[in-house]
């Protein structure tokens, strides 16, 4: 249900782009485009302007304070994508105010509405504010299906699990060396690269592949099984060196589970002998003297 304040900013999107002689469509995208959609009081504004002419929004940011005082943002470089000029800007306003703005020339919008399919952006959800030039008459209508996680191939599943423990003996060097930063920094990558997709594949299984988790993982929580989400908090700790040697080692356990059940549902294999030489490897680092001259 759309409320107050989001029909106050749509209204002030669409009277902004009036005014605008470069702006010719204005389209919302993402949670904020979706029925239902879960937002809350810090939901970005994804917005994608057709413009004339991409050049002068992207060398002033000075338009931007017309929605108020920005507070920082990023701005993408300015790209030529057949022929036709794009760029992009995500601003966060001193206010709360939150909007990604997607800068296309009007000619990359013509296109996305010819194609066969609709970009993934777009087949999330959309919603178009404003269309002086009926530029939007062709757009398909949104299937609502983009960004559900895709059941994996034998081969994805597989590789995912080796690299998963080829990452986890970096984790073990690192700890070993007394590297904090570094076996974080990989440990991270554990979680979000290679565990993070079969705790989606899991929680799509339970709930017929109709879940939407998001970017890294931020609606987790709310899906997985409760035991599978306590121990996935489980695999986070502070900075003592022995707390992550056990966070490493209960991460491998829920890959272990998770990717367990995720085999069955599919009858893919799951390689025992892989983990069982991993694990003897990086008990041998974690016991390894300091002064050792061989492994």
């Amino acid at each position: 249900m759309i409320t107050a304040h989001q029909e106050k900013m749509e209204n002030k999107f669409i009277e902004w782009g009036n005014e605008q002689p470069e702006v010719r469509a204005m389209i919302l995208t993402s949670t904020l485009a979706v029925p239902g959609g879960a937002r809350d009081i810090l939901s970005d504004y994804d917005v994608i302007l057709a413009l004339q002419d991409v050049r002068p929004f992207f060398e002033s940011r000075n338009w931007l304070e017309d929605f108020g005082h920005v507070l920082a943002l990023y701005r993408d470089p300015l790209e030529s994508e057949n022929g036709h000029l794009k760029s992009g800007y995500v601003i966060q306003f001193e206010k709360g105010l939150k909007i990604d703005f997607t800068l296309w020339e009007v000619q990359i919008l013509q296109r996305v509405v010819a194609a066969i399919e609709l970009e993934p952006e777009l087949d999330a959800g959309y919603l178009v504010l404003l269309d002086k030039d009926h530029l939007t008459d062709g757009l398909k209508p949104a299937s609502f299906q983009a960004y559900i996680p895709q059941p994996p191939s034998e081969a994805k599943f597989q590789d995912t699990i080796e690299v998963f423990f080829l990452d986890t003996t970096y984790v073990a060097k690192f700890l070993w060396r007394g590297d904090l930063v570094a076996a974080k920094h990989i440990q991270e990558l554990l979680v979000q690269e290679h565990l993070r997709p079969m705790l989606e594949w899991h929680l799509e299984i339970e709930h017929g592949w109709s879940v939407k988790p998001g970017p890294y993982g931020r609606r987790l929580k709310k899906w997985l099984r409760p035991e599978l989400w306590e121990a996935l908090e489980n695999t986070y700790c502070g900075a003592n060196l022995e707390d992550n040697w056990d966070a490493l080692f209960r991460t491998i356990s829920l890959m272990h589970k998770t990717a367990l059940e995720v085999g069955e549902k599919f009858g893919f294999a799951y390689p025992y002998g892989l983990e069982d030489r991993v694990m003897a490897h990086l008990k041998r680092v974690k016991d390894l003297e300091k002064d050792a001259d061989h492994f």
